[in-house]
């Protein structure tokens, strides 16, 4: 089995605080999800993208809480990340969107709620580069794992054959390594890392957890 990668969310409405956990995760974090939300696909908001920074070397994943996702595109493509990822739910065509990503030289990906069918939305998952579950609350921390999503992952893979699969929502200590006996390559992780006192030997751990072979 494939090493899954461990990467830490950030999630700030406040500069300050965003610094702040930038510095808490440099010296380790290599892959970082950043949650941005402008209150269209939930009443919370987070720091704006213009306002969205981070240090050199750093692979960046933006999960766009967004219901129209055309209105960030200019801010997107001068900060250009690894990958965006976007909302079926979205109130626009999102094909269009993709592409003017892809033709950027940029990921882009599709999150996937809880009530989401992945066999309802195949167009975007076959233009996709990357499928998150999403198992938390939009624009919150702490959510918890629903486990039970696990079972999208070889839907999503029927469809695209090879897309990468993120999950987002209540992953821990406790439960990381049954995460990643689904099969997914990617679990971001918030709340885990946010409040631990040491956050570097938490990600550690985690990575360990992603290592174990046996499902417990």
């Amino acid at each position: 089995m494939a090493i899954t990668t461990i990467a830490p969310t950030i999630l700030s409405s406040n500069p300050t605080e965003y610094k702040e956990i930038i510095k808490k995760y440099y010296p380790f974090a290599k892959r970082v999800h950043i949650d941005i939300s402008d209150g269209t696909l939930t009443d919370k908001t987070t720091l704006h993208e213009s306002a969205v920074w981070w240090p050199k070397g750093w692979v960046v994943d933006i999960h766009m809480m967004t219901a129209e996702p055309s209105k960030h595109m200019g801010d997107l493509l001068k900060l250009h990340p690894n990958l965006v990822i976007f909302h079926a739910e979205a109130r626009e065509d999102l094909l269009p969107i993709f592409d003017t990503i892809k033709q950027n030289g940029m990921r882009v990906g599709v999150a996937i709620v809880k009530g989401v069918y992945p066999g309802s939305i195949k167009a975007l998952l076959k233009a996709a580069d990357h499928a998150l579950i999403f198992s938390g609350t939009l624009g919150q921390m702490g959510g918890t794992a629903d486990l039970l999503l696990g079972e999208k992952v070889a839907m999503i893979n029927e469809i695209h054959r090879g897309i990468e699969i993120g999950w987002d929502g209540g992953a821990n200590l406790e439960n990381t390594h049954i995460i990643n006996h689904t099969g997914v390559n990617v679990i971001n992780v918030g709340s885990a890392l946010h409040n631990s006192p040491n956050p570097q030997e938490t990600f550690e751990k985690l990575n360990a957890e992603t290592e174990k072979e046996e499902i417990v």
